[in-house]
């Protein structure tokens, strides 16, 4: 069966669903081929950023969004029990200056009910990439798909690739892309939130030595817990057993301590991310374009990964509606465009979080030492803290209601 389509979106997450809301919205046809049949799953990436709040304010979905998501007014780090950093959000003049916590079952649920009102827009659930069509020039002319109901293959002008930070689409591009490990990997868990002791609109990074761990409040009424291990080194933790686990949370949050014995029975109840960074030099060839973490995988550091992905989104809708009718050319000058107008925002969320990084894995009396010193000296400077914060939070907002730089991209 072939499905006509001016784009083929790979990918029904935040990046690519946003793309083809923003895509329809100015009437190109639009078809988003998703591997679940559901959006009623799991998700780590629930961080929201103010930026990213703000385009969904002017994109009408925030009031459609509210009751799903909590505000978060303050980001706390403790290190070997003290305060060293503390900001609070409501000191930036922002239009939207608090970061939210929005489950994404209830974001993607809201930008699929939104392209569903558009008589372009197409989702396809259930539907899995196995394949890129190509002409004879080896330009992507579409995408081969899977269905309960038998393979299809939806031709499309553009494909975009918005399968996330193992993107099958992007292997089958053939474009070159390099994955950088990091020092860690992240064990992710989920617990009753301590009420009494603290509030939750707060988030917290607790270190002590080289371990730590961020606690992110949940709706409607849980805590997420990630917390390091050495990279691969979640064989031989789950060889210690689960009192190993214990113990680690116990040193980062004894408040947490009856709750996490209470949730957590088994590893079956904890799931682990493996903390790495993609760089892809190139986003797009011919026919196709990488966007969100198929073009730039990020770090769990500040919630940059959902951010990115919208903005994204919204970068490049209107560079593709408006090239897509007047030829290839055009349509390569815009995913180039694309790629240029993006690729020094996302540098700079590595950058600021590759030294958080570093900064986590410093221990012993000299190197927890220095990074106490550092975080204190940030939290002395009210105007260091805007400039650390700016850079992960509020690199489209300026104070007041317009911003040229995305104007185009969200009118």
């Amino acid at each position: 069966m072939h499905v006509p389509t001016q784009v083929c979106v790979v990918g029904g997450g935040p990046a690519g669903l946003t793309l083809a809301v923003e895509l329809a919205r100015r009437a190109v046809p639009v078809v988003v081929v998703e591997a679940s049949r559901h959006f009623n799953r799991s998700f780590r990436g629930e961080s929201v950023s103010p930026d990213s709040v703000w385009l969904l304010d002017r994109l009408g979905l925030l009031d459609r969004l509210d009751g799903e998501y909590v505000q978060m007014h303050h980001l706390r780090i403790q290190d070997s029990g003290h305060t060293v950093f503390a900001a609070d959000f409501e000191r930036f003049r922002y239009p939207h200056p608090f970061p939210v916590e929005l489950p994404q079952p209830a974001l993607l649920s809201a930008l699929a009910e939104t392209g569903a009102a558009h008589p372009g827009f197409t989702l396809l659930q259930g539907a899995t990439a196995t394949g890129l069509l190509r002409d004879d020039d080896g330009t992507v002319t579409g995408v081969r798909v899977r269905t309960a109901e038998g393979e299809r293959e939806i031709r499309a002008t553009l494909t975009v690739a918005a399968d996330g930070r193992f993107s099958k689409v992007r292997e089958m591009s053939g474009l070159a892309y390099r994955t950088v490990p990091l020092e860690r990997d992240v064990i992710w868990l989920k617990v009753p939130f301590p009420y009494g002791g603290w509030d939750d609109r707060t988030y917290r990074v607790r270190i002590r030595g080289d371990q730590h761990g961020l606690f992110i409040p949940t709706r409607p009424d849980s805590v997420r817990v990630g917390f390091n291990i050495p990279k691969g080194g979640l064989k031989e933790m789950r060889a210690q057993g689960l009192p190993r686990l214990y113990e680690r949370l116990d040193a980062l949050a004894p408040e947490l301590s009856g709750a996490v014995r209470e949730q957590v029975r088994s590893w079956s109840d904890t799931s682990m991310l493996d903390i790495f960074t993609t760089v892809v030099p190139r986003w797009s060839a011919p026919g196709i374009v990488l966007v969100g973490d198929a073009a730039h995988t990020l770090t769990p550091i500040l919630g940059q990964g959902v951010n990115h992905a919208i903005i994204d989104a919204v970068t490049l809708a209107p560079l593709v509606a408006d090239a897509l009718d007047s030829g290839p050319e055009a349509l390569n000058t815009a995913t180039g465009a694309f790629q240029r107008a993006r690729e020094a925002s996302v540098a700079r969320s590595r950058a600021l979080q590759l030294r958080q990084e570093r900064l986590f894995t410093l221990h012993g009396h000299v190197g927890g030492a220095w990074r106490r010193t550092l975080y204190r000296a940030v939290n002395r400077s009210e105007s260091l803290t805007r400039r650390v914060l700016a850079g992960a939070y509020f690199q489209l907002q300026e104070p007041g209601e317009r911003v040229a730089k995305v104007q185009d991209a969200t009118r």
